[in-house]
């Protein structure tokens, strides 16, 4: 029975990823911080062979004493401060975490586990105002947010770690993949959480930034798949997972509101106080690499994707006001 370790184990990639895991007869530690909400009640329900466990990417000692305990044959690395807009708040901590933070995990791989295999969670954000598109694997990484960048210079401790101490060490370069389980904090599930309310008559207006904003949109449970893929390959090497169809944010306010019969125009208000600092071109990534090698591509469609979304806060709603 293989062995798996998934940090940032309560969000939504890694909810999905042990779900696969546990299927293909893994036994999956899932690691959380202090405060890990809902996760421990969720990790109960899926049986024995899912073992909550805490420790935290800043704290070097925790991750040596849980990698000894463990020793995994995989290590899937989700454990980061995901919000674009709080890197522009909080740069240092954003660093520490999501680069210093794997240059800690890669240190005691190195020294308590030499044969785990590594993925690492990586950002199309990497790419920044990129020179090209579809982006491929070998576009120019030029970061234009400080998550941006501590995620690029997460990507190149990955790689280091590949070529200077010869250990199985992945990149995923993740476009944006979405499901119910994202958090209310991303302007997606903003969107779909905001039109079900309105449907309801629990809200009348939905304020969003920069409806020009465009993204390479998947569905979350198509890239753990990939994720896991990356470590079934022969050979360790960094693979970009993405549907390679951007849309705007608009696009996706249209696509939300008419699966509840509405028009979004009536309802959607610009509000410039969401508006980012700097924000990337429309990414879309080139996944030809993934499908080659791993027989990796992406399943759910856009409108898919959405519908799931929107049908899902629907459900969750109208079950809280009866």
């Amino acid at each position: 029975m293989k062995r798996a370790l998934i940090t940032g184990a309560a969000g939504q990639d890694g909810t999905y990823l042990a779900e696969l895991l546990l299927s293909k007869g893994y036994e999956v530690w899932g690691m959380v911080g202090p405060e890990p909400g809902e996760y421990l009640a969720w990790a109960a329900e899926q049986g024995e062979r899912l073992h909550p466990c805490e420790a935290d990417l800043a704290d070097a000692g925790s991750l040596a004493r849980l990698v000894a305990d463990v020793v995994p044959d995989e290590v899937y690395n989700f454990a980061a401060i995901s919000s674009v807009a709080l890197s522009w708040e909080h740069p240092a901590l954003v660093s520490d975490i999501d680069a210093t933070g794997v240059a800690r995990l890669l240190e005691v791989l190195r020294r308590r586990a030499p044969r785990a295999r590594l993925c690492q969670a990586t950002s199309a954000e990497i790419f920044g105002e990129a020179v090209e598109s579809p982006q491929t694997e070998e576009t120019p990484i030029r970061p234009v947010t400080p998550y941006g960048s501590a995620k690029a210079h997460a990507h190149f401790l990955v790689r280091n770690a590949r070529e200077g101490w010869g250990m199985f060490a992945c990149s995923a370069i993740l476009y944006n993949h979405e499901s119910p389980r994202r958090p209310p904090s991303f302007v997606t599930r903003k969107i779909t959480d905001g039109a079900a309310r309105i449907k309801l008559g629990l809200a009348t207006e939905l304020r969003l930034g920069n409806l020009d904003a465009a993204r390479d949109w998947g569905f979350a449970g198509d890239y753990v798949e990939g994720i896991w893929r990356t470590l079934q390959a022969d050979e360790p090497d960094d693979y970009i997972l993405a549907t390679g169809e951007p849309h705007t944010v608009r696009d996706f306010c249209e696509a939300a509101f008419s699966r509840l019969g509405l028009d979004w125009r009536r309802y959607v208000v610009v509000d410039p106080e969401f508006y980012r600092p700097v924000d990337v071109e429309a990414p879309s990534g080139d996944a030809a690499k993934a499908k080659r090698v791993l027989g990796w591509e992406p399943h759910a469609t856009f409108r898919e994707v959405v519908q799931m979304m929107v049908d899902a806060d629907m459900q969750r709603l109208a079950s809280a006001t009866h």
